[in-house]
């Protein structure tokens, strides 16, 4: 299965457990509209889970299984248990996608989805720019609504860095794919000798986290305000309703200054920094299964290049399967289902 996948179940069967222990106490047992609530996605989860425990079980026998293959009198043996294992391993794969992608299981809460311009300079931050295009035309024509929450512009042209929200409840699922190094290589409008240059961005996709789910003490978030900068009229730099939290045990930083108003910004630069949180908490949790996340996930870094976006060649390449197509003006003008169906169905089927 693909990491993302995988980070995504870890995702649930960390959510699994939360809610099991909530619906244990008394405060909850008495609120009827929150105990039912959670009693529905209790059962929604709860299978999932257990499809996915089966896979890390048969992950972790085929891993000691292996160790014996060496021995030539288990040699016959231990190359049928292998065979029946992986056999097992694409039933439970096909069982859990099937769940994760049917109508009741889409995720509810939409996405964040962040675009910082990496190597590359100036055209790196043209980069963001298509790349935000690219999202946004994907986004209309899935009749997504888009919310700007950040923005950081580079004054040379595009954008250091952009945050969005994605309000639906199947952008996650969907768009889950995107978070990784995204590559392009064209030939900028300054250079003269006509040589190709290569740039990248990453992406990285957080799934909306309801606030219930994460509880931040007061005490250890930082809150100062200051003016805005960039695109936005007369207005942006004369009050200080641009806002910054610095959460300090963990020295997560979020800014949003796109809002006129201070509390608008603060609470989207809230929502930014609960689903950072919930992220960061979850990679915690999978470096406690060192094994697992060694042999499973590999470094589940947002740098790792998943994608090239070639102008010369109008050729996109998703590295993760191997898919390469030659319609790189309809990539960016938003058909991302050309390249997201084929990762959906190669994991489906794998």
């Amino acid at each position: 299965m693909n990491k993302n996948l995988i980070t995504e179940l870890h995702n649930k069967k960390l959510r699994f457990n939360e809610v099991k222990i909530l619906l244990s106490k008394k405060s909850v047992i008495s609120n009827k509209k929150l105990f039912l609530s959670l009693s529905k996605e209790y059962n929604k989860l709860i299978k999932i889970v257990e499809y996915f425990n089966q896979w890390l079980d048969i992950n972790k026998n085929i891993y000691n299984t292996k160790k014996l293959i060496n021995n030539i009198e288990l040699k016959d043996l231990v190359t049928e248990e292998l065979q029946l294992c992986k056999k097992n391993r694409l039933i439970i794969e096909k069982k859990i996608v099937d769940i994760l992608y049917s109508k009741e299981n889409i995720s509810q809460y939409g996405c964040f989805l962040e675009i910082r311009a990496g190597t590359g300079g100036n055209e790196a931050s043209l980069f963001a720019s298509d790349l935000l295009h690219m999202y946004s035309q994907f986004s209309n024509s899935k009749n997504w609504h888009i919310e700007i929450i950040n923005t950081n512009y580079n004054y040379s042209g595009g954008y250091k860095e952009i945050i969005i929200r994605v309000n639906n409840k199947e952008a996650y699922n969907y768009l889950m794919f995107e978070s990784g190094g995204h590559r392009v290589q064209r030939i900028p409008m300054t250079e003269s000798q006509g040589r190709i240059h290569t740039s990248t961005c990453t992406v990285a996709v957080m799934p909306v986290v309801q606030e219930s789910k994460i509880i931040i003490n007061n005490n250890d978030l930082r809150i100062d305000s200051f003016r805005s900068s960039g695109a936005g009229g007369q207005h942006v730099n004369t009050t200080n309703s641009a806002i910054r939290i610095i959460h300090i045990p963990t020295g997560i930083t979020v800014e949003c200054q796109d809002e006129r108003s201070q509390h608008k910004n603060k609470a989207k630069a809230m929502s930014v920094l609960i689903a950072r949180l919930n992220n960061l908490k979850l990679k915690e949790k999978q470096k406690k299964e060192t094994l697992i996340r060694r042999t499973l996930l590999g470094s589940g870094d947002r740098s790792d290049r998943i994608r090239t976006y070639n102008f010369p060649q109008r050729r996109v390449t998703d590295h993760r399967i191997n898919f390469t197509l030659y319609r790189l003006e309809d990539i960016f003008n938003g058909k991302l289902d050309l390249i997201i169906q084929p990762l959906i169905n190669y994991y489906s089927n794998r």
